[in-house]
């Protein structure tokens, strides 16, 4: 290989790189993420025992007792009631079995099918147990607390089978040595619940934590089970640490320390608990969950959480979405949990274009507007780089004479150093800068990474529509996708229209794949990055027709001598 090849090839690597770039997104999202590995299940002694199914509730439900909550006598309920609720922004359902959460559906949001979207994983609870199920030591009665009837009191008292926020439920149990209490209080159309704890054995607090196991979120997506993770704010690192699930492959693991808040999550909805008095003293554990093995159904080994750490817990909870909006208005820097990514410098200001954006039009259109503004605002760079490249273009017969006197020599003769030194000097006298028209590309693809952070990690994307694009932040939903398909013949009409640089044939013929290489590649990606991608190579295209009617660039003359050719070192 000489250098010639090496002179020409600057734009072709850069070019490459980024279909390669694009090559990595593809390949991490469809052959790198894969459920777990099988391990064994969790030890029983730190898994809270699941209650039974709720039944109906009866007909006549006991009154709940009026003794003091420091009496160490009995006190639980004669019957399984389930208490349906209703906020505004979420309908929920509890059984004073446990005094757990056996629903939780968010009323604002659909599933990636359609349906309602359930928070709670129904499927695992046999094995994973219900939301708000205590967890303690061994040495604790955490699994027949989870199984009591707890006598339950609500604030104000039911008119009938639904509930209203505001609302607060009070659930007591108590079997003469153990106590156990659980407050929770439910704000009308917001997103945030207050929940206590407590737990005693023969007086003394016993340390416990409420959990959500057995996955969260939207299960109705592709590979649910590998999309969930827990997390906390440290504020020692002032920010959001993620951790490994498979960390407790071999049994739950528990994290402590000062934290702001600590949960549960997938792409778009959060279960964030934090310490009623601000930062404080938490435990996070993270488990996994084994479930049986079902008709036409393999195992799956969820991931959840519990969170607490003390006798007496006193927690604000926030179950929803990831909504930057609805984030900040619950405090605690809970916005942070929404990820940007590397390229956040770029990704935030660029949701908040979209966004304001989309105040007028759809999210679909407000991507080609704001890519279009994009575009223009870049155009004086584009211009300079695209003259850049005609200056190269007419410096290719000069360029070629010069490695034509020097391609006889081998490449480590001395003499090579010659051959670089005029090439560079040629470049020099034209005010030809060889990096100029790789630009451009350079320039997008910051914004590309950016564009792809915010289709995938912003709640507002989700299921957002476009003409027939039904969701922007996955493919389209048809047989043969249009956006790609468009976005590749584009490709290929501004490549025509662009000037090239490369001399040598096989360089060219490569360049005209670049095209289809790029189609493959986003073909499975989602369609709002796509559609991103096919604005501009329309605007490049309006553009590149601009720059093609401009007056040709001045250059000097170049009178090439056709002497011999070098002599090799030595000769």
């Amino acid at each position: 290989m000489n250098e010639e090849k090496d002179q020409k090839s600057i734009q072709l690597r850069v070019l490459l790189a980024f279909a390669l770039s694009a090559g990595v997104l593809f390949v991490y999202q469809y052959f790198m993420v894969k459920p777990a590995p099988p391990r064994p299940p969790a030890s029983a002694k730190t898994t809270a025992e699941p209650p039974p199914l709720p039944a109906a509730p009866a007909k006549n439900p006991p009154k709940p007792s009026a003794a003091p909550a420091a009496a160490a006598r009995a006190e639980a309920a004669a019957g399984e009631q389930i208490l349906e609720m209703d906020t505004g922004a979420y309908q929920l359902k509890l059984s004073n079995r446990g005094a757990v959460v056996t629903s939780w559906t968010l009323k604002r949001y659909k599933n990636e099918s359609g349906g309602p979207l359930e928070l709670v994983n129904v499927a695992a609870l046999k094995e994973a147990g219900y939301p708000l199920s205590i967890v303690a030591g061994e040495k604790t009665p955490a699994a027949e607390v989870n199984q009591a009837l707890f006598a339950v009191e609500t604030t104000p008292r039911a008119s009938s089978g639904k509930l209203t926020a505001p609302v607060t439920l009070d659930f007591r149990w108590s079997n003469g040595s153990v106590r156990a209490r659980k407050t929770l209080r439910f704000a009308r159309d917001s997103y945030l619940v207050e929940i206590e704890s407590e737990l005693s054995h023969n007086g003394a607090a016993v340390p416990h934590r409420l959990a959500w196991r057995g996955g969260f979120g939207d299960a109705a997506v592709a590979d649910a089970a590998t999309k969930v993770t827990t997390f906390y704010y440290d504020t020692a690192q002032n920010k959001v640490v993620r951790l490994d699930n498979d960390a407790a492959e071999k049994g739950p693991v528990v994290n402590a320390g000062n934290y702001l808040y600590a949960g549960v999550e997938d792409v778009y909805f959060a279960a964030a608990f934090s310490p009623a008095g601000g930062a404080a003293s938490l435990e996070l554990e993270t488990s996994r969950v084994e479930t049986a093995e079902a008709a036409g159904e393999k195992k799956q080994f969820l991931n959840g959480a519990s969170v607490g750490g003390s006798g007496e817990n006193k927690l604000r909870a926030y179950v929803g979405p990831k909504s930057l909006k609805d984030l900040r208005a619950a405090g605690s820097r809970l916005d942070q949990v929404v990820d940007f990514g590397f390229f956040s410098f770029i990704a935030y200001p660029l949701f908040l274009m979209l966004s304001w954006t989309n105040q007028w039009v759809n999210y679909g259109w407000a991507v080609v507007v704001v890519t279009i503004a994009i575009n223009f605002i870049l155009f004086p760079l584009k211009l300079k780089s695209m003259k850049s490249m005609k200056k190269m273009q007419k410096l290719q017969p000069l360029i070629k004479h010069i490695n034509d006197k020097y391609k006889s020599l081998p490449m480590r003769d001395p003499k090579r150093q010659e051959q670089n030194k005029e090439v560079m000097e040629l470049y020099s006298k034209h005010g030809v800068n060889p990096m100029g028209g790789c630009l451009p590309l350079v320039l997008q693809m910051p914004f590309f990474f950016a564009f792809y952070t915010v289709l995938t990690v912003s709640i507002e994307m989700r299921q957002a529509g476009w003409l027939w694009v039904s969701d922007l932040s996955s493919p389209e939903h048809i047989p043969i996708r249009v956006l790609p398909i468009a976005m590749i013949a584009t490709q290929f009409w501004y490549q025509k229209m662009t000037p090239t640089t490369a001399g040598d044939p096989a360089q060219q013929k490569m360049m005209q794949f670049m095209p289809l290489i790029m189609g493959f590649f986003f073909y499975s990606l989602s369609s709002g990055l796509v559609l991103y991608w096919l604005t501009g190579n329309l605007v490049s295209i309006a553009q590149q027709w601009f720059i093609n009617r401009l007056p040709e660039p001045a250059m000097e003359a170049e009178k090439t001598r056709k002497g011999k050719a070098p002599k090799k070192a030595g000769q």
